[in-house]
């Protein structure tokens, strides 16, 4: 029985420890997005920002945006995206050599959570 216990209580453990590992991980995409993105795609990436209305930023909580490949995303996060469409810029800085690997993956697992 003692056995059991113990058992119990370092699966409980490890399960509180990951969950304390997941939410630093939640935070440190939160503090991320809130530097490198949100003046322009706003808190919940709606494109709801000052800037985000002025380059008519595509809103990031539409089943349309969100049917967009991993692949798509993590391009135009590592290589930047610069268009002119209608007379309206819109350019975003790559950020290639600034992120790590796992930093874009969290970002586009950010973006997934944003619906509407």
């Amino acid at each position: 029985m003692k056995h059991a216990r113990m058992l119990a209580t370092i699966a409980a453990s490890s399960l509180l420890l990951s969950a304390v590992a997941l939410a630093e991980t939640d935070k440190k995409t939160e503090r991320l997005w809130k530097a490198k993105c949100s003046s322009c795609h706003g808190p919940a990436g709606a494109g709801d920002t000052e800037k985000g209305q002025q380059m008519k930023i595509v809103d990031m909580t539409t089943a349309a945006f969100q049917a967009k490949k991993d692949d798509e995303l993590k391009n135009a996060i590592l290589n930047g995206v610069k268009t002119e469409k209608g007379g309206v810029k819109k350019e975003m800085d790559s950020f290639k050599g600034d992120l790590t690997p796992e930093q874009v993956d969290s970002l586009i697992a950010m973006i997934r959570s944003f619906k509407k």
